[in-house]
């Protein structure tokens, strides 16, 4: 019992150490600021079929601006300092 109360005192660390890891492996998150798109004759219609060609994210490492993937931009991307 008393093993079980010291081992519960360090697990909150495999926590940390997961998230270290991720950001060490991915990055920091970055969400769209703005797109580039191929209007098909409806530019300001919401509900118009897009297909964007560039993405541009803003983030604690600044502005990148990337290709669109299959047509989409996602909502958020992860990207590291030395991606610029």
């Amino acid at each position: 019992m008393m093993m079980l109360k010291i081992a519960s005192l360090f697990i909150w660390m495999i926590g940390v150490a997961l998230l270290f890891g991720l950001y060490q492996t991915a990055g920091l998150p970055h969400v769209i600021f703005g797109y580039t798109f191929i209007a098909n004759g409806d530019r300001y219609n919401p509900f118009a079929p897009r297909h964007y060609t560039s993405c541009e994210f803003v983030g604690p490492y600044g502005g990148f601006r990337r290709p669109a993937r299959n047509g989409k931009c996602a909502w958020v991307r992860m990207f590291k300092e030395r991606d610029q």
